[in-house]
């Protein structure tokens, strides 16, 4: 029996842990004029025994401290007096990327952990008498509900006068507005308090303002004061009955405009006068997203009041921050009636910023490795609201994308959601960038995981539970942690503790997701399916390898086992749709499945051939389609075919069937991600048969189908069109626009109607989608060019009730995408002057939010570097500057500056971006600005870091670099300061995170402080004893000095162009532009890997390392090849190697290539259970060992080439190549792609395998006796670990013979070869010189194809059995005459091939007793030869290796 929680209480802690904030006061007088602030503020603290408070204040000024009442000694070391002396001489010796990114490692944690330490030193040791008077007076008024022990400590009342007269940060002035962003601990910059998470308390706010204007803060309005001032003023006074921690505290003072929400009258809505009318349009819905939450809570809103305020963009410093009972949005985000594109990303960012309320500032995170819970939470109830009010459709594809988004990025530590190194150690930096996306996705992904398992009732339950204890006023405490959530998923949802103890470990504090691989075949004779399932994981090393904690090995041994659960397969037959879950999450990397078909085929299902027609049914009309072509003309029931059909799980699944069953998915299944699935695969095909096209174009001119998987569909038909199709694809885009938008009578764009808000979006993304076709010689037909031209010239809004700003923008940037050729370089210069036309328009009338400008500066900018060498960059250049003057809108003037930073990128390198971006960051008056500018010059690195270039950054840009990370500018933004950091990271080839950076130093603690500034501490006899009064959990566990730097970047992913936004979509026009949701025409490489678009990475390609595949694909072969140096000596002596799995790296054509990988993944162990379909229990398997001797008689400039391609690629120094005869070998397969037999078989370049395999008859006990023919070759002279990537993806030949072992003829073609350590092939390793390579493998592909097709002449059982008799006898010959001469030197070539160079192999084969080792090693030995000298002139000649194998066989095991 479980034993009984404890409950959670404050007294967990000693009570002289240190200081707590019991309650606190703020009054403020605030001068817009002045731009100054003054007043003071009173804390009620627990002082502990030592008598000394700590305090954060920064850029304030301290004017007195009383401590009940009497004055007091203090000490205050603010940020801006720090200087560090060490900086320059460190950063003298910057003089690589290496050293600047260790330089900024160092510093930035540096800065981070000095803000941890309290710098205003109180002293609370005198006037006791009056702290006890002052004790029975709180006690007596109760204002702080204490117990009788509470009332016994040492309560201080603490009064600090204070002043901000120069507000840089945390508190800012524009115009007759001033606002607070506390950022991160950016609280104590305007007032003094314990800026700590793990501090809250109640609050009494007090806020002077002049007559005109309205001061808005956190708690409930009490009342207002007129004062008799002249000139008079008016104070506000407002209190927080719920305690919360400083960072949730914000103020707005500005002359608003008021509209209190028509329903809820807790609710107000503010904005300044000019945006009243947008306000009012914007937020008609919001009291449906309000009554939404509060229903499925069952709870009332946790606040006295609620408040939304919108203030101009560039006075914001990020798009939303949030406070107790408030909410602070930038002004762009409010549209009017006329506006079409900006409603939806509106609303789920308003509704995302109320459910905030509940999860994250009403209900606080435990511990820093707890604030995922609370952010997935807070997601959770925002897709609650999609699906409620703008559709289930709408909630599925945004939740699939996010799926699709984390998987592709979820390969490295950084994303684990509840580690210490990618939490607790990070201070807070994890919610920035990139990874604070990628991270809210999952934990929403995970928490929808464990609402599935337990169901929606129960999980509401949890919800409630969390929010009713949080309201109990008995409880001093309303946090929540990871352990109380599992708790309850125990207790309230009923899951059972050996699930929750795999789930939590393995989902939540470890990295990667699942990648499942699948085929099948269906058996006519037992009527099932037979699935084939490959399994792995996208991190690409061990998560835990890097992590160093105690519990490593632990989480070691979890993550290996897989993920908990059972996945469903779901068949849709021709008697109905049915669900099978039989797809266990765990188990071994290979597993074949059979399900059972509830459906039989019939004679009365088949037409009888007519008198006259072909025998197989065909008829001679190719318009009449026969009625059973549904079933891809196969002898099958089934239609098609879906894996994880409710998406349970977070992982990325590849699924393979032939073509026509995709084409029923996408045609009958009315889920929008099956849809969405389907459109990625028929897109992916090598070849289109017009089918998939006709498909396509039906799609997309089905008014039924969800807009926006219509639009995929518009992309993936840009895609197909070509010369080879006769430009369907293209046609039929161009047909449907016209007759959508053409008057047919005369040939021209109708006057724009876009009251059919879905077809308005899905016309508005086919002039982009037709500017992306391209003809054979990559430039864009002249067809499509005349296209976009004539919609911009006859674009035509009179009469439309909407505002086609955002149609005229998507033009305009269609014109950015097209590739001009010869034929249509005659119509650049018409495009050209509409654009002009179009930015002088922009100018006079400014648009919505100039998004017609900033639209018009990126195509410019796109076509000049195009046409890099026609088009003079220097008249662009005049162009665009003008738009960076300081009275343009922030948003012109940003883009404006990205556009000189890409041409000056790409004209002078990247040294000199830099340095622009460097000036264009000191003339950005804006924070956003700023940060944009940032995330910006993060993308060129990118660029620059994916391309071959030889630019070289200069020392003097990296110490600027690095002095801008340390400045003032970089402290009062905090978002600036992080890409700074990502900036120089990037440039040495790291992951822009701090995960992973080494602490060189130890942590600080609060006597430290004294060290930050020259003056004389007074309380030096106290700080000794200060062992309690170290900083917050945030720096306990930070000091891991031997945590490994990844040398190279682990995600293909660029930083987001807009700051978080919980889950926001871009509009289809901006499709392009963030990683919200991935572009549909982006997905090319697979259904699960979204490729990232060019103005995202800059063009540059994905990371290799971000598409993570599976090592040992041979189904039941898990032997391990290792490639031994000679300097190893012995055979004893081999290390064993780490990386026993091939990263494989995806191809253009989606096939698979192998690349080296240096980070293996981690192989589960087998699974020995009953239901485990698998060959390596009953058998066993040869050992072969290779030895290579190398004479010293090799030149010396040979073993110089092989000692650096050693250093680099790890030991191997020689390449052997084995090549066996493998059709009496169970574990050998086939490398055949012409193997067709069964019914649904297919070989697509989208999924990396074939679905082609039928069934097996394996090798008799008496076959393991005979003898294995090998070739063996070496050549030492040069050793090649580059990848392969004309190897197709191989696949199972089996012959269908045995009943017995039908089952494990799985129909896909799931192997691929395993790459080594050293990046050469376990297959075959490149022998010669690159020259040659292709010429070999086309002519050995060559003979594989004669092959497969003989195979398949004859009666197969026949053939098999007359050559099995055949070879039996050969190889017994073989084997008894090697046995006989056990030195002799066997050569056997193969006859398709002739290979210059070939070397002479020595063979040599003993007989072994069985062992249970599995090992292949080759070993390489050196023997020393006289060198030939005299008559040869010196010369240096080389001679041949010798290659010893042993062939060891082991017996099959007949029990």
């Amino acid at each position: 029996m479980a034993k009984p929680r404890k409950p959670k209480n404050e007294d967990a802690k000693p009570d002289n842990s240190g200081p707590v904030v019991r309650h606190q006061k703020l009054c403020l007088s605030i001068d817009i004029v002045k731009r100054r602030i003054y007043g003071y503020t009173e804390l009620k603290i627990t002082v502990p025994e030592i008598g000394i408070v700590g305090l954060h204040a920064e850029n304030l000024g301290i004017e007195s401290v009383l401590v009940d009442g009497e004055p007091t000694d203090f000490e205050y070391y603010p940020h801006s007096a720090h200087k560090d002396a060490e900086s320059e001489r460190k950063w003298s010796s910057v003089t690589s990327p290496s050293s600047a990114a260790d330089a900024a490692g160092s510093t930035y944690m540096s800065a981070l952990e000095r803000e941890l330490v309290p710098n205003l030193l109180i002293n609370c040791c005198k006037a006791s008498k009056a702290g006890s008077e002052l004790q029975e007076q709180l006690v007596a008024e109760n204002e702080v509900q204490q117990s009788s022990e509470e009332a016994k400590q040492n309560l201080r009342l603490v009064r600090i006068d204070y002043w901000v007269e120069k507000a840089e940060t945390g508190v800012y002035f524009c115009g007759n507005v001033l606002h607070t962003d506390n950022q991160m601990r950016r609280a104590r910059c305007w007032f003094p308090c314990m800026d700590d998470s793990s501090q809250s308390c109640c609050y009494d706010l007090e806020f002077t303002v002049a007559l005109n204007l309205v001061a808005v803060s956190t708690g409930s309005l009490l009342y207002q004061v007129l004062s008799k001032d002249d000139p008079p003023c008016k104070t506000y006074f407002y209190r927080l009955d719920v305690p919360v921690s400083a960072r949730w505290i914000s103020l707005v003072v500005a002359p608003f405009e008021i509209l209190p929400d028509h329903q809820f009258g807790l609710i107000s809505h503010m904005c300044l006068p000019a945006n009243l009318s947008k306000l009012r349009n914007t937020v008609e819905f919001f009291h449906g997203a309000f009554s939404c939450y509060k229903d499925y809570l069952s709870v009332n809103f946790p606040f006295g009041s609620y408040k939304q305020v919108f203030i101009e963009p560039e006075m914001a410093v990020s798009s939303l921050s949030s406070g107790a009972s408030m909410s602070i949005f930038s002004s762009q985000v409010l549209f009017d009636e006329k506006i079409i594109d900006q409603t939806i990303d509106t609303r789920i960012k308003l509704a995302f910023a109320l459910a905030r309320q509940w999860f994250g500032v009403y209900i606080t995170p435990e511990a820093p490795n707890d604030e995922w819970l609370l952010d997935g939470l807070a997601g959770f109830l925002t897709d609650l609201f999609i699906k409620k009010y703008l559709g289930n459709n709408e909630a599925r594809y945004r939740r699939y994308k996010a799926n699709c988004a984390v998987c592709r990025a979820d390969d490295s530590g950084a994303t684990a959601l509840s580690s210490a190194a990618s939490c607790k150690d990070l201070f807070g930096t994890q919610c920035i960038g990139i990874y604070s996306k990628i991270r809210s996705w999952k934990s929403v992904a995970i928490l929808q995981m464990l609402e599935k398992q337990m169901g929606p009732e129960s999980f509401r339950k949890i919800l409630q539970t969390i929010v009713l204890r949080a309201q109990d006023k008995t409880r001093s405490l309303r946090s929540l942690s990871t352990k109380e959530f599992r708790h309850f998923a125990n207790k309230v949802g009923n899951l059972e503790r050996p699930f929750l103890k795999e789930f939590f470990p393995r989902w939540v504090e470890l990295c990667g997701c699942p990648v499942l691989r699948m085929g099948f075949s269906y058996n006519k004779r037992k009527n099932m399916v037979e699935v084939a399932v490959l399994r792995g994981c996208t991190d690409m090393c061990d998560s835990s390898a890097s992590v160093v904690n105690a519990n490593s090995e632990s989480e070691k041994r979890d993550g290996d086992n897989g993920w908990p659960g059972m996945m469903s397969i779901r068949v849709h037959e021709l008697d109905g749709t049915f669900d099978h879950p039989v797809l266990p999450m765990a188990g071994e990397t290979v597993q074949l499945l059979e399900i059972q078909c509830h459906s039989k085929l019939a004679a009365r299902r088949f037409q009888k051939p007519k008198k006259g027609s072909k025998l197989d049914g065909a008829d001679d009309n190719g318009d009449a389609a026969p009625a059973l072509d549904i079933r891809s003309s196969m002898e099958s029931p089934l239609l098609w075919m879906r894996a994880d059909p409710e998406m349970e799980y977070l992982a990325e699944i590849h699924f393979n069937q032939p073509v026509q069953m995709w084409i029923n998915q996408l045609e009958k299944d009315k889920d929008v991600v099956a849809q969405a699935q389907a459109i990625a695969m028929l897109e992916s095909l090598p070849q289109l048969p017009f089918s998939v096209v006709n498909a396509l174009n039906n799609f997309l001119i089905d008014s039924k189908a969800f807009w926006r998987v219509r639009i995929e569909a518009a992309f993936a038909l840009a895609n197909t069109a070509s010369e080879d199709t006769d430009w369907a694809g293209l046609l039929h885009l161009v047909t449907y626009y016209k007759s959508r938008r053409f008057d047919a009578n005369i040939g021209l764009p109708k006057p724009n109607d876009f009251h059919d808000i879905p077809e308005y979006l899905v016309l508005e993304a086919i002039p982009h989608a037709i500017a992306l076709v391209r003809a054979a010689d990559k430039k864009s037909p002249r067809e499509a060019v005349e296209f976009v031209l004539q919609l911009l010239k006859y674009n035509d809004n009179n009469g439309n009730s909407y505002s086609d700003v955002f149609w005229l923008s998507s033009l305009i940037q269609s014109v950015g995408e097209l590739e001009f050729g010869q034929q249509s370089i005659v119509l650049l210069s018409s495009l050209l002057k509409r654009i002009d036309r179009l930015l002088q328009f922009d100018r006079l009338m400014p648009s919505y939010n100039g998004i017609l400008s900033v639209s018009c500066i990126r195509s410019l900018t796109h076509i000049a570097l195009k046409l890099l060498g026609f088009v003079p960059l220097d008249r662009v250049f005049e162009l665009v500057k003008p738009f960076r003057d300081i009275k343009a809108i922030w948003q012109v003037r940003v883009e404006a500056s990205r556009a000189l930073l890409d041409l000056e990128f790409h004209c002078k390198g990247i040294d000199a971006a830099l340095a622009l971006f460097m000036r264009y960051l000191d003339e950005e008056p804006s924070f956003r600005g700023q940060v944009k500018l940032a995330v910006h010059a993060t993308r060129l690195c990118k660029i620059r870091g994916g391309s071959d270039c030889d630019d070289e950054v200069q020392s003097q840009t990296l110490v600027a670099l690095l002095r801008l990370l340390e400045g003032q500018m970089a402290f009062n933004n905090i978002f600036l300061r992080h890409h700074l950091f990502c900036v120089l990271q990037i440039l040495a080839g790291r992951p822009p995170t701090l995960y992973g950076v080494p602490r060189d130093h130890r942590p600080l603690l609060l006597g430290d402080a004294e060290g930050l500034h020259g003056q004389k501490n007074i309380f030096a006899s106290f700080i000794p004893e200060s062992k309690s009064l170290e900083p917050p959990s945030d720096a306990e566990n930070h000091a891991h000095d031997d945590v490994s730097v990844p040398e190279t970047s682990r995600d293909g992913l660029g930083a987001p162009e807009a700051p978080i936004d919980g889950l926001s979509v871009p509009a289809p026009g901006a499709f392009r532009d963030g990683l919200s949701v991935p572009a549909p025409e982006a997905f090319r490489d697979g259904l699960a890997f979204p490729e990232a678009s060019k103005n995202d990475l800059g063009a540059s390609e994905p990371s290799n390392d971000a598409f993570i595949g599976l090592g040992p694909l041979e189904p039941f072969c898990d032997d391990l090849v290792r490639v031994v140096d000679p300097s190893a000596g012995v055979l004893g002596a081999v290390e064993p190697s780490k990386d026993d799995l091939a990263v494989p790296e995806p191809s253009k054509y989606g096939l698979t290539v192998h690349e080296p990988s240096m980070d293996g993944l981690a192989v589960p162990e087998p699974s020995k259970e009953a239901d485990t379909i698998s060959n390596s229990q009953r058998r066993k398997l040869p050992v072969v060992k290779i030895r290579v001797k190398k004479s010293a008689t090799t030149s010396r400039a040979e073993e110089g080439d092989n000692t650096v391609e050693r250093s680099q690629g790890g030991h191997a120094s020689s390449s052997v190549s084995v090549d066996a005869p493998h059709r009496n070998f169970r574990e050998v397969v086939s490398l055949s792609n012409q193997n067709f037999e069964e019914v649904n078989s297919c070989h697509d370049r989208g999924s990396r395998m074939t679905a082609s395999i039928g069934s097996a008859k394996f090798a008799s006990d008496a076959d393991d006796n005979m003898g294995k023919e090998l070739q063996c070759t070496a050549d030492s002279s040069k050793v090649y670990v580059q990848p392969q990537p004309e190897n197709p993806s191989p696949s199972f030949m089996q012959d269908n013979q045995d009943a017995d072992v039908q089952k494990y003829a799985s129909l896909q073609a799931l192997s691929v070869p395993r790459n080594d350590l050293n990046g050469g092939s376990f297959g075959m390793v490149d022998l010669l010189h690159r020259g040659k390579e292709k010429e070999k493998k086309k002519d050995k592909e060559k003979k594989r194809k004669r092959d497969g097709h003989k195979s398949h002449r004859d009666d197969p059982e026949y053939v098999e059995r007359k050559r099995l008799k055949k070879e039996k006898k050969q190889k017994e010959k073989e084997i008894a005459k090697l046995l006989n001469e056990n030195t002799k030197v066997s050569s056997l070539d193969m006859p398709s091939k002739e290979v210059l160079g070939m070397k002479s192999a020595t063979l040599q084969l003993k007989p072994v007793e069985p062992i249970r080792s599995k090992k292949l090693v080759i070993t390489t030995v050196d023997t020393t030869r006289p060198e030939a000298s005299g008559a040869s002139g010196g010369t240096t000649v080389s001679a041949t290796p010798k290659i010893r194998i042993k062939t060891k066989f082991r017996t099959l095991d007949k029990s």
